[in-house]
């Protein structure tokens, strides 16, 4: 079942050089409209497309770019996407390198929190101003749990006792930086809790933080909820706290609006950017496009294949969003003590 949540308001030198690319086999269009039938005009198809996932080949960035590409071709919206894996320091080596080509033609990237992270706490010399939104695609929301012998009952539970004596609660997530370590961050302000003042634990992957659960080297967890979420189910983890504002299917656990802080819903989001200084039929066209694909079967399919969350924005309300997400996520940052002055 395809889920979606709302993410609530407040809350890219040298030429691209082409490695580690995939064509996607192009299919029959399912969203065309049959001839002479009324409905919505349909949008004009780019042609050939390159789209830079900027990280390796398997990462989350990757698996949207592919995904995009794929269903771009399976709606004949592009009639071929080549996907180029340019990694590097959180997505930011691939943003310098969309950053200078402004107005070139038929190229996107994926982006996301992970690179708006990288700018603001590595001096990139670029930043998500030096490209164009498109669209915010896809999400996921973070989780917090505890292992199933756990005293804390309640996310409250744990807040107090962080409030009481940080250096005594560790918690394990993902790299400093991250949407874990954002999200935690946003939370302990909520509760008048310094961000600087957590035991944050980084770990590099979500399976070296679950075996720091189930063998109590730390006191609780925060990641995506597909790091956590077989745990969750077999009762090995007991979720406290979801990012969201509304209810994830198969976890009853407590959401964000549950504990009347709704303003907190929060998502590891990931986007699509274009070059800077698009003329304004080309910036349209790619608005267009990606608005047709994500309504389309191809991609809800898609969606619930990779258990994704549907978090699409697109235009300028995107952008409207991404302003306001960039302060939300510098400010928290700031206080985790990671941003570069």
């Amino acid at each position: 079942m395809k889920k979606h949540w709302k993410l609530a308001a407040v809350v890219g030198a040298a030429a691209l050089v082409l490695t580690g690319c995939t064509t996607a086999t192009q299919q029959p269009s399912a969203s065309q409209d049959p001839a002479g039938s009324e409905g919505p005009v349909a949008a004009e198809s780019l042609g050939r497309i390159e789209i830079i996932a900027p990280a390796n080949p398997g990462s989350g960035w990757d698996q949207t770019a592919r995904a995009l590409g794929g269903a771009l071709e399976a709606t004949e919206l592009a009639d071929s996407v080549t996907v180029t894996n340019v990694p590097g320091a959180s997505g930011t080596v691939a943003l310098a390198q969309i950053a200078g080509n402004p107005g070139r033609d038929g190229v996107l990237m994926a982006s996301g929190l992970a690179m708006m992270s990288g700018v603001l706490t590595n001096d990139t010399g670029v930043s998500l101003d030096d490209v164009t939104p498109i669209a915010r695609l896809i999400g996921e929301a973070e989780v917090i749990v505890v292992p199933a012998a756990s005293e804390f009952e309640t996310v409250d539970d744990l807040l107090a006792a962080i409030a009481e004596n940080p250096a005594g609660v560790p918690i394990a997530g993902g790299s400093a930086g991250s949407a874990d370590h954002v999200f935690l961050g946003l939370l302990a302000e909520q509760y008048d809790i310094a961000p600087s003042d957590l035991n944050y634990v980084p770990y590099s992957g979500g399976g070296e933080a679950t075996t720091a659960l189930l063998g109590n080297q730390v006191s609780a967890g925060i990641s995506g909820i597909g790091e956590f979420r077989q745990q969750i189910e077999t009762g090995e983890l007991r979720g406290l706290l979801l990012s969201t504002a509304e209810p994830i299917e198969g976890l009853d656990i407590p959401t964000v609006a549950d504990i009347d802080q709704a303003d907190l819903e929060f998502a590891n989001w990931r986007s699509v950017m274009a070059p800077a200084d698009l003329d304004d039929e080309l910036r349209q066209q790619y608005v267009d496009v990606i608005t047709e694909v994500a309504a389309s079967d191809e991609w809800a399919e898609l969606l619930e294949t990779n258990d994704w969350a549907d978090l699409f924005l697109a235009g300028d309300e995107f952008a409207d969003w991404l302003t306001t997400e960039n302060t939300r996520v510098e400010g928290v940052l700031s206080q985790l003590g990671l941003v570069v002055q």
